[in-house]
């Protein structure tokens, strides 16, 4: 399936509350390394980061870690991913995870996800790409996510997000779906460079 053929995901680097969330992570990782899809992420060993890239380096996929050089001791970076980038900035880690991904995947996390999250599709919004976003609500994590973003649409400030940005999909069955539907609809990666 050309045209999407990284995944950049956003997680926490810890494991959360809820036993469902590591479970997504690992199912995540296990279902993108069976569709030869590489992980781009933020190069944290520990929590639903770790996670998520040892099922995929466990699967035999590619996985591409970025880490500012000031998170490196809070982080602690995987050492046995394909690759891990250290740079300077929190920005240049959001740059370099934005240009080396073919779509982006939202997982349950805290202040840093959202961050990321909004500002990638920010991003969109602003059409400095056109890049899938997809949020995988696995336990019902982001239904407070979706009634803030109906709830800023409702009050004006606001088109629809969704569809239009991202696309809130219920577990990774439904992402893994999701990404064969987006492939097919731009084959060629055409519409998925960073601009």
């Amino acid at each position: 399936m050309p045209g999407i053929n990284s995944v950049c995901v956003y997680c926490g680097s810890s494991f959360g509350a809820d036993p469902r969330y590591r479970e997504t992570a690992q199912e995540l990782g296990q279902a993108l390394a069976a569709n030869g899809i590489d992980l781009v992420f933020g190069g944290g060993r520990v929590g639903l980061m770790g996670t998520i890239a040892d099922a995929v380096l466990a699967g035999g996929g590619r996985v591409t870690g970025i880490i500012p050089e000031s998170l490196r001791r809070t982080e602690v970076p995987h050492t046995g991913l394909t690759e891990l980038i250290i740079v300077p900035t929190m920005h240049d880690r959001k740059r370099l995870m934005a240009e080396r991904a073919d779509a982006f995947a939202v997982l349950p996390g805290g202040i840093g996800t959202l961050d990321e999250m909004f500002e990638i599709v920010t991003w969109r919004q602003l059409r400095l790409h056109d890049k899938p976003i997809f949020v995988v609500d696995g336990g019902g994590y982001w239904a407070p996510l979706r009634a803030l973003l109906d709830h800023l649409a409702v009050q004006g400030f606001v088109q629809p997000l969704v569809p239009r940005l991202l696309e809130i999909v219920a577990g990774v069955p439904e992402l893994i779906a999701a990404i064969g539907v987006a492939r097919a609809a731009d084959p060629a990666g055409q519409h998925l460079r960073v601009s």
